[in-house]
């Protein structure tokens, strides 16, 4: 099966802690690599988790707090002393590339490496990233300033080839990229075989939520309807309900509402606040609301399957 694996880099609120980092993740696609987020300290477990610079072209920041993008300067100009080459587009809101275009212009002269800016619109929903196998799709969030979530969704696969029934129907091999797209099959009799024979069912296709910071909202869920997986943050546990509501944040209850409302199959909560020595209470109640609930860590790899 293909890759489709999100790597947990970061997974804090705020500050860096002594036991978690900003927020960061990266999305392995067939080994291209999308990175959702830069807190600080991003580009030292990108590389505790062996992934590799060359390989990185998408960045996609979620809004423009400290705690989602102060690792972007530094992870950029590392990609460049290492002499990356080619483009590396940076999706983000209008302000947040002004200000990083003129950093990186600055301190970033290399010929090698080009940085390139998407507008991210804010309260855009709709697709702002997509090649043969891959969309990557913007929606709004609710939090206290202009916030973006991010759907990560595998175009459809091909057909598997029945070895069997194309034997006997003598498909000639050239024709197989075809067949795997759904086309019938014309003997030289000018018998039509139907494709369904030919082939079977092709692997289901993946898909992945990024909610990041973001108010307990029903649109949200609306948003992502159908996802296979989401990642939404669960800053507090319910007994701080008001003060998230109030920052523009959820508890873990709240986040797996979010994904019982949208009918995910698995929930990844994260961006703990700092007050927590165990993630266990955020743990707990979100499996109150929702049954498939996995605790966000740094170094966390996690296979969409």
């Amino acid at each position: 099966m293909a890759k489709f694996q999100i790597n947990i880099l970061g997974c804090g609120s705020a500050t860096p802690t002594a036991r978690h980092q900003p927020s960061c993740q990266v999305i392995d696609f067939r080994d291209r690599l999308f990175m959702i987020d830069c807190g600080e300290g991003a580009q030292l477990q990108f590389r505790r988790m062996g992934l590799k610079f060359s390989r990185l072209r998408h960045i996609f920041i979620s809004h423009l707090h400290g705690d989602h993008l102060f690792g972007l300067p530094g992870l950029l100009s590392t990609m460049d002393l290492h002499q990356v080459e080619g483009t590396v587009t940076v999706h983000i809101f209008p302000d947040g590339a002004r200000l990083l275009k003129e950093w990186m212009d600055f301190f970033c002269r290399s010929e090698e490496m080009k940085i390139e800016y998407d507008i991210i619109t804010p309260g855009r929903h709709g697709i702002i990233y997509e090649d043969h196998a891959l969309t990557v799709e913007a929606f709004p969030l609710y939090h206290r300033t202009e916030c973006s979530g991010f759907i990560f969704r595998e175009k459809s696969k091909p057909r598997h080839i029945n070895g069997e029934m194309v034997k006997f129907y003598n498909v000639p091999t050239f024709m197989y990229p075809r067949i795997k797209e759904g086309e019938d099959f014309t003997t030289p009799d000018g018998i039509v075989v139907p494709n369904h024979r030919l082939t079977t069912d092709p692997d289901p296709a993946m898909s992945y939520a990024y909610c990041s910071d973001t108010a307990m909202n029903p649109r949200v869920a609306e948003a992502v309807k159908g996802v296979d997986t989401i990642y939404h943050e669960a800053t507090y546990d319910d007994s701080l309900a008001a003060t998230a509501r109030e920052r523009g944040h959820s508890t873990a209850r709240e986040a797996a509402t979010i994904a019982a409302m949208a009918g995910a199959r698995r929930l990844i909560i994260g961006h703990y606040s700092k007050r927590y020595n165990s993630e266990q209470i955020l743990l707990d109640q979100a499996r109150e609301a929702f049954p498939d609930v996995t605790l966000a860590n740094e170094g966390l790899k996690i296979d969409l399957l």
